[in-house]
């Protein structure tokens, strides 16, 4: 008999269960009964109304999983306020406290139900929570503060039951707010994202983001998007931001990533640029400017060429028209062949020794908290399967043809010792579009760093060249 493949995901995952209630029904089982369908009634409404889908129920307890961790902390805190509001006219004998844990994890799906450590581990933060408090993850902490106005206690490494490494716990501190930093000198408070999501013509669902104001900037998706994470990123936050600042950005997840669907047939190149149009179509726009960076130059150039009347600006960083496996060297093959076993084989993994791998080349000189985010990030973002699937479409991508009936105003930009892409990639897509301008950029970095010199370059030739309405 075949074995069944397993499939796994990076989850939120929510754990709620009620203190004492054993005691609580062999007061009064009846009264007590009631007052748990009520309240499993209002928190499945909150877990559905902040975008989380309850897995199952198991007696006096919910188990939840989420896309967003912010949703999955929003909703608990939301959860115990509701509570509290609906015990205070009841006596104490009579009142439901429920705790609760949420973990950020790797989970086991099978059929309807999620299994595995990250569920495990969910559970022991719901028991290390208070009656009517949150226990909240080391990665949920981390994602989290400075994003939402709470206030945190720092539990330490917890030993837990049946989990063999000790789980760093933080408590939520409900009904206080943290001490935030104040703005920027001279700059508003930082602008929030809105994520949304539209479906594809073959069912998947889509998710993107919009934020800033001005022109809309479309960014066509490249390897490895994640909406949540990526804006929180010091690899790509500031990127994002620095764009918002004069335009309307729009990102999404492409297929298999992210937010979006991760259980997918189809992750051909043609299926990328379908998507790009579905998300334009979704956000209503009937001109922009769209940016690429990496794989997404090929995926722009695509649609440009489809919608030439609908793009007033093309911006390419790091780009190129070519995949590795079309580019005519044998090393190329070699490389390819191992770095997908790596891809295969470490990619899941906790330990971040073979991501590490890419990150190097990525931002080799990124600083060790840019490298930790960035190690996270690829394991956050995709799955083993969907990482190895996506990169053989793109090592297969050639829009050399195409790239030369491009007939929109077009900037090119690519960093001279672009570790990933050859600066020549770049330099032979600026010359096939027609009229395109190239601007070399100074570094090594395939994902432009705010602390390198390059940075306030990129950002000043991309809002001279949109600014100027592409002259």
């Amino acid at each position: 008999m075949a074995q069944q493949d397993v499939t796994r995901k990076l989850t939120a995952i929510l754990y709620a269960d009620v203190a004492g209630y054993s005691r609580l029904t062999g007061a009064d089982e009846v009264g007590t009964h009631k007052r748990l369908g009520a309240a499993l009634d209002l928190i499945s409404g909150e877990i559905e109304g902040n975008g989380g889908s309850v897995v199952h129920y198991a007696g006096d307890a919910v188990l939840a999983d989420f896309a967003s961790v912010v949703a999955a902390v929003e909703c608990a805190v939301a959860i115990q306020h509701r509570l509290a509001e609906g015990n205070a006219g009841l006596p104490d004998d009579k009142r439901l406290h429920f705790r609760i844990g949420v973990n950020l994890g790797e989970v086991i799906v099978d059929r309807d139900d999620i299994y595995g450590d990250g569920v495990n581990v969910a559970a022991r933060l719901e028991s290390l929570a208070e009656p009517g408090g949150v226990c909240i993850g080391g990665a949920v902490h981390d994602q989290v503060e400075g994003r939402l106005d709470l206030a945190f206690e720092d539990l330490g490494a917890q030993e837990v039951k049946n989990i063999a490494k000790p789980v760093r716990a933080y408590r939520i501190k409900l009904g206080e707010s943290s001490a935030k930093a104040p703005p920027p000198a001279g700059g508003s408070a930082a602008p929030q994202q809105e994520i949304r999501f539209c479906t594809a013509a073959d069912g998947v669902g889509i998710a993107y983001a919009t934020v800033g104001q001005g022109p809309p900037l479309v960014k066509a998706p490249n390897w490895m998007n994640h909406l949540e994470y990526d804006w929180q990123s010091p690899v790509w936050r500031h990127v994002f931001a620095g764009l918002a600042k004069d335009n309307l950005l729009v990102r999404h997840d492409q297929r298999g990533t992210g937010l979006s669907d991760w259980e997918v047939e189809d992750v051909s190149f043609e299926a990328f640029v379908r998507d790009l149009e579905t998300v334009v179509d979704a956000a209503g726009f009937e001109r922009f400017a769209l940016l690429g960076i990496s794989q997404g130059c090929s995926v722009a150039i695509d649609y440009a060429v489809r919608h030439p009347d609908r793009v007033t600006h093309l911006v390419f960083y790091g780009g190129y028209m070519r995949g590795r496996l079309k580019r005519g060297s044998p090393t190329n093959v070699e490389q390819e062949e191992a770095l997908t076993t790596l891809l295969r084989v470490g990619w899941g993994q906790d330990n971040p020794a073979f991501r590490q791998i890419f990150t190097t080349q990525f931002i080799p000189d990124g600083t060790p908290k840019q490298i930790q985010w960035f190690n996270d990030l690829m394991r956050m973002t995709v799955s083993p399967e969907n990482a190895v699937r996506l990169r053989h479409t793109m090592n297969e991508i050639d829009v050399g043809r195409l790239a030369a009936e491009v007939a929109v105003p077009t900037l090119v930009l690519h960093a001279r010792d672009d570790a990933v892409v050859p600066f020549e990639e770049g330099r032979r897509m600026a010359a096939t579009i027609p009229g395109a301008r190239f601007v070399a950029l100074e570094g090594r970095n395939h994902l432009i760093l705010e602390d390198e010199p390059a940075w306030p370059r990129f950002l000043e030739e991309v809002r001279g060249f949109l600014g100027s309405g592409g002259g």
